[in-house]
């Protein structure tokens, strides 16, 4: 971008954005850190509700919950958007064991979502361990046809972000049984994507390929991961048996969870902040997305609970299906371009509530440069990381629409040591960090609301 058109938006937030703003910002923080809510509401999503896997009785309860917390803290407009989500149940939990000869050794496994079950009996073959597509195609069918693929990529563990290192090994989760599928393979397990070493299998979504046999799959725990190496070194012929019985049932019918704060000068114009409600099975989806979601509704209770009018519309939104879908964030767009709404800005928190770090942004030079003003006000709360980013995923559809998408970032160093494994509890969020990342972003939605893009 043009000096020049730096300056001038600079210039011009300067003017207005001194001590009042200052003043204002410290107030939200103030309310949150002393009287936030968040950590209360996140305690009965993880312990009265728990699972929220889309389709489930936990997610259609957590509709209900957060809904009613909006109406209870009088937010001008709460109301339910319609949306079918895929309805995928894990069954019974999954067994597995290495056997080399005599010997045999159970290790933890699960079913990654979307898979399909083995046969009743299980399945039990030979191993071939991969770290990468290239590897299994270099082997090809006849090395390949009648076993189980391992997938065992680790994270890389020399990105200081983590997210980063996440997405350079999750390929293999998301598409790894239909690549070993094409060269005959009669299953695929996935080292679990998470640079802990633990005993704790981390399970996520996974998709068929069309035109490609479907092959059941499952995630192995580190642990699992490396001790089947080590033994596939020392016995190639030894074999891996698992079992597991999930499917995937009827689309279900379930719901976006909508509250706003109608603008007083530009109502037209709608902020956006939010969270996904669904989480994976296998735990209370405390930091994956409870966090983000609690966080999301506090930003709209603090500004209510100061006498903050915003002169646009703010509004937040609990987002379904996230996790194996994407249906929410989908119908929540749709249904903005189909009402002809204007969202200037979204925000998202979907990377736990672990101590805040900044905003990362999708949008024109312009609407970045606009919100880069903002850094001095915001530096002094150690959000100091703004900038060009990853956005969300649920908000990722609003982008098409001219919409700033901007990424909530807290810490990443923790969060893959608890995202989607049985250890996302409650117990792993502290709840200080929680309520200051809510301040963070009820902060930046007071500057939006005020300056606008």
């Amino acid at each position: 971008m043009k000096k020049s058109l730096l300056a001038l938006i600079f210039c011009s937030f300067s003017a207005f954005a001194q001590d009042s703003d200052s003043l204002v910002i410290r107030k939200i923080y103030n309310e949150i850190l002393s009287k936030g809510d968040a950590y209360k509401t996140l305690t009965h999503l993880s312990k009265k509700i728990g699972p929220r896997l889309s389709g489930s009785e936990g997610a259609a309860k957590a509709v209900q919950y957060t809904k009613k917390v909006m109406e209870d803290y009088g937010f001008e407009r709460v109301f339910l958007q319609d949306v079918m989500v895929p309805h995928w149940v894990r069954g019974q939990k999954e067994t597995a064991f290495i056997e080399a000869g005599k010997q045999k050794i159970n290790v933890p496994i699960a079913a990654l979502g979307g898979s399909i079950a083995t046969p009743a009996a299980g399945i039990k073959a030979e191993v071939i361990e991969v770290k990468n597509f290239e590897e299994l195609e270099a082997l090809g069918t006849e090395k390949v046809k009648g076993k189980i693929v391992l997938f065992n990529r680790p994270m890389d563990p020399t990105k200081v972000n983590t997210f980063e290192a996440y997405s350079g090994a999750v390929n293999q989760r998301g598409n790894g049984a239909s690549q070993a599928a094409k060269y005959g393979a009669v299953g695929a397990i996935v080292r679990s994507m998470t640079t802990l070493q633990d005993d704790n299998p981390h399970t996520g979504g996974m998709r068929y390929a069309t035109g490609v046999p479907m092959i059941p799959t499952a995630a192995i725990s580190t642990n699992g991961a490396n001790l089947l190496s080590k033994m596939l070194k020392e016995n190639p012929k030894l074999q891996f048996y698992f079992k597991q019985s999930c499917e995937s049932l009827p689309d279900a019918p379930s719901h976006n969870v909508v509250g706003e704060i109608k603008g007083t000068e530009k109502p037209d114009e709608i902020i956006v902040v939010g969270g996904h409600l669904d989480s994976w099975d296998l735990a209370e989806g405390a930091q994956d997305d409870g966090a983000g979601c609690v966080q999301s509704i506090e930003v709209l209770r603090a500004l209510k609970a100061l006498g903050i009018k915003p002169k646009r519309t703010i509004r937040v939104v609990m987002f379904m299906n996230e996790e194996n879908g994407l249906r929410g964030g989908t119908k929540y767009a749709d249904l903005a371009k189909q009402n002809n709404e204007k969202h200037i800005a979204a925000i998202e928190s979907d990377n736990g509530g672990f101590t805040p770090r900044g905003f990362g942004m999708v949008g024109t030079d312009a609407q970045i440069a606009k919100v880069a003003v903002y850094k001095n006000l915001l530096s002094a709360y150690d959000l100091k990381e703004i900038g060009r980013g990853g956005g969300g995923a649920d908000i990722g559809p609003l982008g098409q629409q001219g919409t700033l998408l901007i990424g909530f970032k807290p810490d990443s160093q923790r969060y893959f040591d608890f995202h989607h494994a049985k250890t996302d509890t409650l117990e792993a969020v502290n709840e200080r960090e929680l309520n200051l990342g809510a301040a963070s972003m009820a902060a930046l939605v007071y500057l939006l609301d005020k300056y606008g893009l």
